[in-house]
């Protein structure tokens, strides 16, 4: 039995202490290991692993946020987005036979080649693509009939699409809006952060075999609505004024910029030729440039409010200090200067209304080129404006240091220099504000989707020149409208002033001063005593009639009629009926030769008579007036014209005039062409254009 103890015991194995200590370490070092991978893994690998599962479970897709809209001044809609069905396609799990399947219904729904959709699936599907789109922003019904397809993987999600319900309406304020989204012009580039809003995303999980069967999105955040300056209506009415005056003209582009000097709020900007944003793709590119910001040219005699300004401020010259002009001619730095037409001894007031170059020249002289300089920058030329749109250019200004002998004598009438329209209106701003400039800008306010107002404009103001040298300056180019270079800038029942330009264009060819291309410019204010709006008109390259005063005077005389009505400003001058304007005319014998001479261009003035009664001719007993001196001509067309341009037109043709009703002239007997002479009886019906 002992035996069987000892040899039992012998065959057990060692349990030393030794042993057990290995395997204890063995297995701790084991659990070391695995905790520090876990460690590692969890804090160090876990966002590259996470995502790897996301990828693996997960699709996820950006979604577009609604773009905020935008309104003009009176909160109506400018631009807005409307939703629209968007497809595509995840290729995973579906065979080739069904991808050709697919891209064949698709190119036919969709007017889509086939073969490329089929290249593009197949692709997708070999570079293991999760997402491809098929087609963007469809239309609703274009969109239900793809999803009634019920194609494999092909997917749906709505997106927002910029829709602008003018079409072409202020385009070059608004500008237009890329299929990604993005803002590609006007506000909605320059604005596009706070517009375009915060993207979404919609996730879709899967399951081990790839099939969804799970999706929530996190929704987007809609964009700023932003509150322009402009009045849709005063928009409207500018536009069509310019576009019919370039189509008239046959000119090459024109802008019209409608400024309230005040506040400097723009309440119209338009360009031609435009475009509609809707089909921007069908644009050509030149046509949505926006002239009106990018445009440099010489002013010309719209400038020489720089040198009459500097000149009157600086106690230089006073309104009605004579100037000699010389005949027409005067030397700077061995250059001749003429002016278009030869005078002699002027009041600084009569050379401002003549545009006589000389007289600007000379007055330019007296204040010199340090302070000429100064001038033209406190007007704020050679700067852009910073209006909020982009695109700006800075004008054209050398350094007084670049200046040569005679730039003098060339900037004062406007050569030498570039500016652009809304530059030059700024200016004139300031003249009309009381020599107080106010930037000017198209944005008047930012709402957040909430509503709450989140900006407001606040314009920088600066003073320009004194109240008292604004003031006088108003007045003298009140006497450009009634007696200067810009009679067809006259109003119907309200006072006006500004000046016009007419600048030669430089030949790219030559280098030179063109003969056959010009730029004609009206810039002007309304009414002169209290202005409330400034509005300018620079039309490129007219065929025919080239002068401001022709070509650019009568869009400011006509856009001004329609938009100072509908602020609600009232006239502040007397409108009397035709019979007693021509009578007041024919009273004064030297303003109606005056008026026949400068409207005829002739150089015999017709002396008129007084009035006297025809009491044969009238229908009804009515007074009529005639004016001596008969001679052939051709009736003019009347129609569609005012009481007052009537009452001058006839005066000065010396047209004895029988009016019915009020408004503008709807028929008129004899009709435009025929032969009539003066002291002839016309009949003119007034009434309401439709």
């Amino acid at each position: 039995m002992l035996a069987r103890l000892v040899a039992r015991s012998k065959s057990r194995p060692d349990v030393s202490p030794g042993r057990a200590l290995f395997v204890a370490a063995f297995i701790g070092f084991w659990m070391f290991l695995i905790c520090a991978r876990l460690v590692y893994l969890q804090f160090s690998q876990y966002e590259s692993l996470a995502n790897r599962a996301r990828q693996q479970q997960q699709n996820s897709i950006e979604t577009s946020p609604q773009r905020g809209e935008l309104l003009d001044r009176q909160g109506r809609q400018l631009a807005r987005s409307v939703q629209t069905v968007s497809l595509f396609l995840d290729p995973d799990g579906l065979d080739t036979e069904t991808l050709d399947r697919n891209a064949q219904q698709l190119a036919q729904s969709l007017g889509l080649k086939q073969a490329d959709l089929t290249k593009e699936f197949r692709e997708a599907q070999a570079e293991k693509r999760r997402f491809i789109w098929i087609a963007r922003r469809l239309d609703a019904d274009l969109g239900a009939k793809i999803v009634a397809l019920n194609l494999p993987g092909v997917q749906t999600r709505l997106e927002p699409k910029r829709y602008y319900p003018n079409g072409p309406l202020a385009a070059h304020v608004l500008g237009y809006v890329g299929l990604d989204g993005q803002g590609l012009g006007g506000v909605e580039q320059s604005y596009n952060a706070k517009i375009s809003g915060e993207p979404g995303r919609l996730f879709l999980e899967r399951d081990a075999n790839g099939k969804p069967y799970e999706s929530y999105e996190i929704a987007s955040k809609p964009g700023q609505t932003v509150v322009l300056t402009i009045d849709q209506t005063i928009q409207y009415l500018a536009e069509q004024s310019l576009f019919a005056a370039v189509q008239r003209s046959r000119a090459k582009s024109g802008s019209v910029i409608v400024l309230d000097p005040r506040s400097g709020e723009i309440l119209a900007l338009a360009n031609a030729p435009t475009f509609d944003p809707n089909k921007v793709a069908e644009a050509k590119p030149e046509t949505r440039s926006n002239w009106a910001l990018q445009n440099i040219y010489e002013p010309g005699s719209t400038f020489k409010i720089v040198a009459f300004s500097a000149a009157i401020e600086n106690k230089l010259a006073r309104v009605d200090d004579h100037i000699d002009c010389q005949m027409g001619a005067i030397t700077v730095a061995g250059r001749v200067i003429h002016d278009h037409h030869p005078f002699g001894s002027l009041t600084i007031a009569e050379a401002l209304a003549k545009s006589s170059n000389v007289g600007a020249i000379k007055l330019g002289l007296r204040v010199g080129d340090e302070t000429m300089y100064d001038y033209i920058k406190r007007f704020g030329f050679g700067a852009k404006t910073g209006i909020e749109l982009p695109g700006e250019t800075s004008g054209l200004l050398r350094k007084v240091e670049r200046w040569q002998p005679s730039s003098i004598g060339s900037i004062a009438i406007g050569q030498e220099i570039g500016v652009t329209p809304v530059q030059m209106v700024a200016a004139f701003g300031a003249l009309a504000n009381d020599g107080l400039r106010v930037a000017p800008h198209l944005i008047r306010e930012v709402r957040n989707s909430e509503g709450v107002v989140v900006y407001r404009a606040q314009p920088e103001q600066r003073r320009v020149i004194s109240a008292e040298t604004a003031i006088a300056l108003r007045g003298m180019l009140e006497g450009v409208t009634l007696h200067g270079t810009a009679k067809k800038a006259q109003l119907d029942g309200y006072s006006a002033a500004g000046k016009t330009g007419t600048a030669q264009k430089i030949d790219p060819k030559t280098k030179a001063y063109s003969a056959t291309k010009f730029v004609g410019s009206f810039v002007g204010f309304a009414p002169v005593s209290n202005p409330q709006v400034v509005i300018i008109v620079v039309i490129d390259e007219p065929a025919g009639a080239y002068h401001g005063g022709d070509v650019a005077a009568p869009i400011f005389r006509e856009v001004a009629e329609q938009i100072l009505p509908h602020l609600g400003i009232m006239p502040d001058i007397e409108t009397s009926s035709v019979p007693e304007l021509v009578a007041q005319v024919n009273e004064n014998p030297e303003r109606a030769a005056k008026m026949r001479e400068e409207q005829a261009q002739s150089e015999q003035q017709r002396q008129a008579t007084m009035p006297t009664v025809d009491s044969n001719g009238g229908r009804g007993g009515e007074v009529v007036y005639a004016v001596a001196n008969k001679k052939a001509m051709l009736m003019p067309d009347l129609r569609g014209r005012s009481v007052r341009d009537v009452a001058r037109t006839c005066a000065q043709l010396g047209l004895q005039v029988e009016a019915r009703g009020e408004g503008r002239v709807l028929k008129q007997n004899p009709s435009a062409g025929a032969e009539v002479s003066t002291g002839q009886l016309i009949y003119v019906d007034f009434g309401r254009l439709q």
